[in-house]
C-alpha cells in the first residue's frame, strides 16, 4: 500500500513538472495541465492579436499571425510566469463594404472597431475568469492598437475587484524605433507595410520556404506601388536582420511588462 501511495505521489508530482516544461501556448494544453501551470506560478495569459491581410505579390498573408505566435511563445519564455492564448488571427484592415484599405486585395480579413474591440475585451475576460492573475493585451498589426489599450483600460478596475490586472502592452513605438534606427543606419528605407522590416522578420520564420516569394522582388525594387499591395524596395531583407528584429519586439514587451508589475 506505501509502495502504491508513493508512486501515486510522484506519478503527481511527475505530471505538475511535465506541465510546467510543455509548450507555453495553452492550445497545446490540457485544462488539467493549464490548471496545473497556473499553480506552479505562470498565473500570467499572454493575449496576443495578428491580423489577415495582403502583404504584395512576394509575401503570404500570415505575416502577422506568424509573428505573433512566434513573438508571444518567447515573451512567455523569458517570462516564465505566463502562458499564451491563441493569436487573435483578424483586426481592423479596412472597410469590407467600401473596400478601403487593405480590403481592396482579396483574401484579407477585416473586423469593424467595435466588434475587434468586443472580441479582444471577451478573450481577456475569460482569461481573469480563469484565474489568471495579470493578462496582457498587445498586437502586431498597427491597426487596432487604440482598441487593444481601450480594452485592457476598460477591464482593469473590473479585474482588480477579482484580484488580478489587465494591460496593455505596445509593440509598436519601442521596437519600431529600433528597427528604424537599425535600418538607417544602413541606408535602408523600412517601407512600412510589408516592407523591409516585416519581410525580414517573416524570413527569419520561415523555416520551410513557404511565406515569401522571392521571384517576385522585381516588383517592389520598382519602388511603392500601391497597386501591387507594395510600399518599398524589399531586396534587403535578411532572415539575420529578421531575427534581430523579432528579438527587439521580446525584449520591448519583457521589459514593459515587468515595469507594468512591478508598479503595481
Amino acid at each position: 500500500m506505501r509502495t502504491l501511495t508513493l508512486a501515486a505521489v510522484l506519478l503527481t508530482a511527475a505530471t505538475a513538472v511535465s506541465a510546467q516544461t510543455r509548450s507555453v501556448y495553452i492550445e497545446d494544453l490540457t485544462w488539467f495541465e493549464i490548471r496545473d501551470a497556473m499553480a506552479a506560478g505562470k498565473t500570467g495569459a499572454i493575449i496576443y492579436a495578428g491580423g489577415t491581410e495582403q502583404n504584395g505579390p512576394h509575401m503570404s498573408l500570415v505575416k502577422h499571425n506568424l509573428i505573433a505566435h512566434h513573438v508571444a511563445g518567447q515573451i512567455a519564455e523569458k517570462l516564465g510566469s505566463a502562458l499564451v492564448y491563441p493569436v487573435m488571427p483578424f483586426s481592423p484592415a479596412g472597410d469590407a463594404v467600401e473596400k478601403t484599405g487593405h480590403m481592396r486585395f482579396p483574401g484579407t480579413v477585416s473586423l469593424s472597431s467595435e466588434v475587434y474591440l468586443g472580441v479582444m475585451r471577451q478573450v481577456a475576460q475569460s482569461a481573469v475568469a480563469a484565474g489568471f492573475k495579470q493578462v496582457y493585451l498587445m498586437g502586431d498589426h498597427g491597426g487596432g492598437q487604440a482598441e487593444l489599450r481601450l480594452a485592457a483600460e476598460g477591464l482593469d478596475a473590473d479585474a482588480r475587484r477579482k484580484g488580478a490586472r489587465v494591460y496593455y502592452v505596445d509593440l509598436a513605438t519601442q521596437s519600431g524605433q529600433q528597427m528604424n534606427a537599425y535600418l538607417k543606419e544602413r541606408s535602408i528605407a523600412p517601407g512600412g507595410h510589408a516592407g523591409v522590416a516585416e519581410t525580414a522578420q517573416v524570413m527569419a520564420l520561415d523555416k520551410d520556404g513557404r511565406h515569401i516569394r522571392r521571384d517576385r522582388y522585381a516588383v517592389s525594387a520598382a519602388g511603392p506601388e500601391p497597386a501591387a499591395g507594395m510600399m518599398a524596395d524589399v531586396s534587403p531583407a535578411t532572415a539575420e536582420m529578421g531575427r534581430i528584429f523579432l528579438d527587439y519586439k521580446v525584449a520591448s514587451a519583457v521589459e514593459q511588462i515587468r515595469k507594468l508589475t512591478a508598479a503595481k
